[in-house]
C-alpha cells in the first residue's frame, strides 16, 4: 500500500528537477546517434541496413544510462530514414524484398528520425541532410526554408511576456498579449518559405509531450488542409516535440503505397484472436510501451506482418500511413524536443546546428515582421556564476557567456 501511495504522488512534471534530467540524459543519447546515423548516409547505402544500424546505436547507449535502477527506458522512436520526396518517418522491412533494396542517391533530401526516452520521458529528434552533401541551388533553398521557419516556429512558442524586460508595469502590459492564432503562427511561417519559393508541408504538427505519451493534450497544426485546427497554447512547464515540414513543391501531401511498417499502441483493448496478434502484442507491451514501434524491430518480421493486421483492425495499434509530397518534390523536415521553463523555451534535443555560410543561394527572408520575430531570443540571458580561474579572466570570462548563450539556443 506504501509503495503504491508513493508512486502516486511522484511530480513528473518540470517542477521535479528529476525529470529534466531524464529527459536531458535521453536527449543526449538522441543527439548521438542522430549525428552517427547522418554520417551513414552515403549514396548506395540501403536505407533498411541505416535503420538497423541506428536502432543498435540507440540501444548500445540507452544501456549504459541509469543502470541497475528500476527506471524504464528504451528507444522512444526507431530509425527513420525517409527519401527526397517522402514526409513521414520511413523505415522498410528486411523481409520486402523491393523495398529493402531501395539505395539513397547522391544529392536527395534525406531525413532522419529517431529518439531514446528514459523513465517515460521521451526525446524525439529529426534533421535533413543532402547525401554528398551539394547544399546550393534548390537543396540550399529548402534546409534554409526549413531552418529559418522552425527557429520563427519556435519564437512563437515561447509565452507573451515571459521575456519581458523593464519596469515591472511594462512585463505585466508584455504579459497581457495575446499568443499568436494557429492561423497567425502558419501565415509568418509561409512568408518565410515563400522568400525561397517553398511551400509548407500540410498538416505538420508539433505536439505536447507528457510522460509516455508523444501525442498529448495539445498540438499545433501548420497548413491545415481540409479545415482541421490545432489545440491549446504553449505554456510555462511544456515539453512539445516541435515539427516543421518544407516541400519544393506545393506542399500538398499524399499516401504512398510502401507497406506501412510504423506503429503505436493505443490505450484500447480488444479480444484478439490470432496467435500471432496476440504474440506481437506481447512483445510491443514489453519492449516499446506506448512509443512508436516498427515491425523490423519485432523478434519475427514475417509473423508481425500478419498479427499486426488484426491489431489494426481492432484499434489495438494505431498504424503510420507512409506520406509524401503529392508532386513528388523533395520534402524537408526538423523535428526538436524543447521545454518551456520560467527563463524561456530551451532545446533539449534536435537537430545539429546548420552551417548557414556553407549554403548559395540569392533568395532571402524581406519581411520586416518575420525578421524582428528571428531577432527575438528563446530565452532569458543567464549571467555566468563567478569561478576562481586563472588568467586571462576576461577572455575566460567571455567564453562563459558565449557557452550560456548557446546552452539556451
Amino acid at each position: 500500500m506504501t509503495d503504491k501511495k508513493e508512486v502516486e504522488e511522484i511530480d513528473y512534471t518540470l517542477n521535479n528537477p528529476d525529470t529534466l534530467t531524464k529527459y536531458k540524459s535521453a536527449a543526449q543519447i538522441s543527439q548521438k546517434v542522430l549525428e552517427a546515423v547522418s554520417a551513414l548516409c552515403v549514396a548506395g547505402e540501403k536505407i533498411v541496413t541505416i535503420c538497423e544500424k541506428g536502432d543498435k546505436l540507440l540501444e548500445e547507449e540507452i544501456a549504459k544510462v541509469y543502470r541497475g535502477k528500476k527506471v524504464t527506458k528504451g528507444i522512444s522512436h526507431p530509425t527513420t530514414v525517409s527519401p527526397s520526396s517522402f514526409v513521414t518517418p520511413y523505415t522498410p522491412l528486411t523481409s520486402d524484398e523491393a523495398e529493402a533494396a531501395v539505395t539513397l542517391n547522391e544529392g536527395e533530401a534525406v531525413k532522419i528520425q529517431l529518439g531514446a526516452q528514459i523513465d517515460g520521458f521521451g526525446t524525439i529528434v529529426c534533421d535533413t541532410i543532402i547525401v554528398g552533401g551539394d547544399v546550393s541551388g534548390r537543396n540550399a533553398d529548402l534546409l534554409l526554408a526549413t531552418y529559418y521557419a522552425n527557429e520563427l516556429l519556435l519564437r512563437l512558442m515561447v509565452p507573451p511576456g515571459l521575456l519581458a524586460t523593464g519596469t515591472d508595469e511594462e512585463k505585466a502590459k508584455a504579459t497581457k498579449v495575446k499568443a499568436p492564432t494557429q492561423s497567425k503562427i502558419t501565415s509568418l511561417l509561409e512568408k518565410v518559405v515563400k522568400s525561397y519559393d517553398c511551400n509548407l508541408v500540410e498538416h505538420t504538427t508539433s505536439w505536447l509531450f507528457e510522460r509516455n505519451e508523444i501525442e498529448g493534450k495539445k498540438k499545433i497544426i501548420l497548413a491545415p488542409g481540409d479545415g482541421t485546427k490545432g489545440d491549446g497554447t504553449p505554456e510555462v512547464g511544456d515539453v512539445w516535440g516541435v515539427e516543421m515540414g518544407v516541400s519544393l513543391g506545393s506542399g500538398k501531401i499524399k499516401t504512398f503505397e510502401n507497406r506501412p511498417t510504423l506503429h503505436r499502441r493505443t490505450t484500447l483493448t480488444y479480444a484478439l484472436k490470432r496467435p500471432s496478434s496476440k504474440k506481437i502484442l506481447n512483445e510491443v507491451v514489453k519492449k516499446f510501451g506506448v512509443f512508436p514501434f516498427s515491425l523490423r524491430q519485432l523478434e519475427d518480421e514475417r509473423d508481425a506482418k500478419v498479427g499486426v493486421v488484426e491489431c489494426v483492425r481492432g484499434n489495438v495499434f494505431r498504424q503510420y500511413e507512409v506520406v509524401g509530397d503529392k508532386d513528388g518534390e523533395a520534402v524537408g523536415r526538423l523535428l526538436t524536443t524543447i521545454a518551456i521553463t520560467k527563463n524561456g523555451l530551451q532545446k533539449i534535443a534536435g537537430p545539429p546546428t546548420l552551417d548557414l555560410s556553407k549554403l548559395k543561394t540569392d533568395k532571402k527572408i524581406t519581411d520586416e515582421e518575420v525578421l524582428k520575430i528571428l531577432e527575438q531570443p528563446l530565452a532569458k540571458e543567464t549571467k555566468p556564476k563567478n569561478k576562481k580561474k586563472k588568467k586571462p579572466a576576461k577572455k575566460a570570462a567571455a567564453a562563459d557567456d558565449d557557452e550560456e548563450s548557446s546552452d539556451e539556443e
